[in-house]
Formats: structure tokens, sequence, C-alpha cells
């Protein structure tokens, strides 16, 4: 590929890609998981950013404007559009992202970031796809940036403090 600028997409929970080496794939996870899936030879990837683990009663009963809502969906989404592009899908790199704990919660129930990722980890290994890295759970949300040409996905992992020392400052300078 020539060094030209790659083609920015940014997906919104619910969304899923899956593209070549000419698109670079953001979004901001809070308790939401993306799982990106990376072919190094054939240079496709996908991602997605799926808000419950499970899937939707029925294949049929996808929302239209949320087709990646739950983990399983995204994940069948992901391999129909990878297999479209001809990749074998047990050569693929998988990483892992998000769950994070966004607001308090009870101690007798597993929060929903959990649930999200451990639905990840458990797709991925029953379609045999190698996890190469994950970054999970923790507090507060992540930005992704995954750049399709080298598989490369960078991660920057938010405390849930400094997002709301940066919302209290701008009300202040907006009163002001």
């Amino acid at each position: 590929m020539s060094d030209a600028k790659p083609i920015d997409i940014f997906l919104m929970p619910g969304d899923y890609f899956v593209g070549d080496e000419r698109y670079r794939v953001r979004t901001l996870l809070g308790s939401c998981v993306s799982i990106t899936l990376w072919h190094p030879a054939l240079r496709i990837g996908a991602m997605s950013h799926f808000l419950l683990p499970g899937h939707g009663r029925r294949k049929n009963d996808r929302p239209a404007d949320k087709p990646g809502m739950y983990g399983v969906d995204a994940m069948e989404l992901m391999i129909e559009g990878m297999a479209r592009h001809g990749v074998p899908l047990m050569q693929c790199q998988g990483k892992i992202f998000g769950g994070g704990a966004m607001f308090p919660r009870s101690e007798k129930v597993r929060d929903i970031g959990t649930q999200n990722g451990d639905c990840a980890r458990s797709m991925l290994q029953q379609y045999g796809i190698h996890v190469v890295s994950e970054s999970l759970y923790g507090e507060g949300h992540r930005q992704l940036i995954f750049t399709i040409r080298n598989g490369e996905v960078l991660s920057r992992q938010v405390p849930p403090d400094s997002a709301q020392e940066r919302w209290s400052n701008a009300g202040r300078r907006a009163k002001a």
C-alpha cells in the first residue's frame, strides 16, 4: 500500500466494521467490548463494539441501527464479513478491549463489563482464534484506534476521575 492517509471509521455502540488496509477504525468503550480480528498476510481486519453479552432473540431481530449490539451477533457478522473477503478465520489474530467498570455496582452481581469481556474470550476460544493481546476491565473508559494496515491497536484507558474532572472544568469555563 502507498503512504496514503488511512480512511477513518468511527464505531458507535452496536456497530462493527470489516475492511482492508485502507482503513483505520476508532471507538470509545466503557463497559462495552471491542474484538479485533486481523489477518497479517491479507491485511484484512474487523472490529466490533458490542454492548451486551450473548445474542438477540432471533437473527432477524437484530436492530437495523445496532446489528452488533450483542456479542454473539457482532462476532457472527464479523466472521461473515471476513469470509466474504476470503479470510481463513483460524489464521487471524484476535485482540479484546474494554469491559470497564463505569458505575458503582453491587459486590453480589457481576457487572456488565465483566460479562462482556468473558463473552469475548469465550467466543474467540470457540472459533479457535488466537488472542494475541487484551486490555480488559478496570475502571474508566478506553479510546481505541485499530490500523488495519499493520494490525496495531492503540488503547488508552482513561480513569473515571479524569473524565469527571474535565467535565467539571468545562462547566466552570462555560459559566464564566
